[in-house]
């Protein structure tokens, strides 16, 4: 008992997150797979890592090459994947590194013998999608693309919604009913046609969809946040401080903030889960990213325009519903970590 009084609140919290062993052990998986996607060009790309020819050291994954480095006739980019660039890195004395998945996300691999998309072969572990691009780089650099946009979506969301609801919650009266009736129109605008009207006008991009989605994530948070500011600017160390002169920007940063942040780290994994399927269902609808870049909903829309190629349907289901998963059980263990019911470790 002596041991839990003398821990700080985040430090029983952190043993009660970690107690829970499927919260935890998602946590750890998860932290895995984003890190290992930062590194999706070292994995998974169609340049190796580092090529010794005819004495000489290259490092093709960040120098671009022409052919007649190698043994080619052309002054074009080496195509690393042609069998006669591996004929000629195979003679005696030269060498190549691939990695460990000899496609990037934009590699088509002319010389695949079926038609694509093409189904898992010892080439292509996953199989193809319906242009010829690897499936499994296709994933990995997808799965990249979408966590990294959810982390941003994410904390955009958080920045403007904690901004906005402490406002709310601690001045209260009229600032408050301006806040929300504010609130209660631009939640009412629709967001889909928002989203048509602007990929029609500008040239998509992510950074673009980041913004538009931005406009509209915050407010399910700042409800949150100005509950909690509400509740504690009328306790007893909130009064004090107005007392002895301390301003209303320390109050709210220094006093109120650390306490109303229950709700905001409780919901992180499931508004990341959020983001992700805005992302993924935008891409499957073509209102996402652009034409090329590597998506989730890109690759479920090639699986639902071919039936057939269940592999590409299948895999693609299998990582958003691994991801979506990892998250939700992190959640859980965090909601049930920072709950004050819950008996100190």
């Amino acid at each position: 008992m002596s041991t839990s009084v003398s821990l700080s609140p985040t430090r029983r919290a952190w043993l009660r997150f970690k107690r829970n062993r499927l919260g935890f052990y998602s946590l750890v998986i998860f932290c895995t797979l984003v890190v290992l996607s930062l590194f999706a060009e070292v994995i998974s790309n169609d340049k190796p890592l580092v090529v010794v020819y005819n004495g000489g050291t290259y490092f093709p994954i960040v120098k671009n090459y022409p052919e007649k480095t190698f043994g080619g006739d052309f002054e074009t980019a080496t195509d690393y994947l042609d069998p006669f660039i591996k004929e000629q890195f195979a003679k005696p004395g030269n060498w190549a590194v691939y990695p460990l998945n000899p496609y990037g996300h934009k590699t088509i691999n002319y010389f695949a013998k079926s038609p694509n998309p093409a189904g898992p072969t010892a080439d292509n572990w996953l199989g193809t999608d319906d242009r010829g691009r690897d499936l499994l780089a296709q994933l990995i650099y997808g799965f990249r693309l979408n966590v990294l946009f959810g982390l941003a979506l994410t904390a955009i969301g958080v920045l403007i919604g904690v901004a906005t609801g402490a406002v709310q919650g601690f001045f209260g009266g009229k600032t408050d009913l301006a806040f929300q009736r504010f609130i209660e129109i631009w939640g009412s605008m629709p967001e889909l046609y928002l989203l048509i009207i602007f990929s029609a006008v500008f040239a998509p991009s992510v950074a673009l969809l980041l913004i538009l989605l931005s406009l509209f994530g915050w407010m399910g948070l700042s409800d949150y946040v100005r509950a909690e500011f509400l509740r504690n600017r009328q306790m007893d160390y909130v009064r004090g401080a107005r007392a002895l002169g301390v301003s209303n920007l320390r109050i709210m940063w220094r006093h109120i903030l650390p306490n109303s942040l229950t709700p905001v780290v409780t919901f992180l994994p499931f508004r990341m889960s959020g983001a992700i399927l805005a992302l993924t269902s935008l891409d499957f609808l073509g209102l996402g990213v652009p034409p090329g870049t590597p998506s989730l909903g890109e690759l479920l829309s090639q699986g639902k325009n071919n039936i057939d190629a269940w592999w590409i349907s299948l895999s693609t289901f299998a990582v958003l519903v691994v991801t979506l998963l990892l998250l939700t059980f992190m959640g859980d263990a965090l909601r049930d970590a920072l709950d004050p019911r819950k008996a100190d470790v």
